[in-house]
């Protein structure tokens, strides 16, 4: 990990503490943290090189609310909130019933000049997923929160792959996922030189079937046949999988 990326998560993590102290759990910090990167990276999509429409209405946008201070950034962010939770369509359905549990104005300017000094589009996917993971294990680590049960920690994840050793040109299912932890796992193992050397059939199988939902093309696997498959591996996806996610007690799992 680098320098900087360590100094990204450091100040992410950094802010827990006073939340804390200011009666913020580390589940709500964590659900501020989505909306506020969101509103950050959806302003730097409507930017170059991006250019994209992004569907926030007008005065919703992150530069509305970035260079405000005490109450007046509080007010604008309920009100932006509140806003985007009206929207129509997928927008809407993110942000139905948001409201912000930072009460503290002094600490939410904080938190949004620390987003805003930072380039999250262009931010590698392992840095926003280490941030996202440390928080969630902040969280499961709170004896308050309860929220042990619900989260397995990355190293005991590597493990049981290992120990279950997915292999090449089949499915793997997860039916209680919810981080996509071991789907992730389970992809890095299979593409590990050190287990497996995947010939250009069994990359097409790892692309487009082993992990139907982490691909695009999940709704149409039972209809469409693969045609880049051998005829053998061309099947409609059965309920199975080398191993779930979920809690670890309720764990069972066969292979496809």
């Amino acid at each position: 990990m680098s320098e900087q990326t360590t100094t990204i998560i450091s100040k992410v993590w950094g802010m827990c503490g006073p939340l804390r102290d200011d009666g913020v759990s580390y589940g709500d910090y964590l659900e501020q943290l989505t909306y506020l990167i969101f509103l950050k990276m959806s302003d730097e999509y409507a930017k170059p090189p991006y250019k994209r429409e992004t569907g926030i209405p007008t005065g919703c946008n992150w530069a509305d609310m970035s260079d405000l201070k005490g109450v007046e950034l509080e007010e604008k962010y309920k009100s932006i909130l509140k806003t985007l939770g009206e929207q129509g369509g997928t927008l809407g359905k993110i942000f139905k019933g948001a409201t912000n549990k930072i009460n503290n104005a002094a600490i939410l300017y904080r938190i949004v000049q620390m987003i805003d000094k930072e380039k999250w589009v262009s931010m590698s996917t392992d840095v926003k997923g280490e941030i996202y993971e440390g928080l969630l294990q902040k969280n499961a680590e709170d004896v308050k929160s309860g929220a042990g049960q619900y989260f397995t920690p990355r190293p005991l994840i590597q493990a049981m792959v290992k120990c279950i050793r997915p292999e090449p040109m089949k499915t793997v299912a997860d039916p209680c996922c919810g981080s996509g932890g071991f789907l992730l796992a389970a992809q890095s193992y299979l593409t590990d030189p050190q287990y497996y050397n995947l010939d250009r059939e069994a990359k097409e199988f790892l692309k487009k079937r082993s992990l139907p939902w982490l691909g695009d093309r999940a709704r149409h696997l039972q209809d469409e046949p693969d045609e880049s498959l051998s005829p053998q591996h061309r099947r409609p996806l059965r309920p199975g999988a080398h191993y779930p996610g979920g809690c670890p007690a309720h764990r069972s799992w066969r292979t496809v």
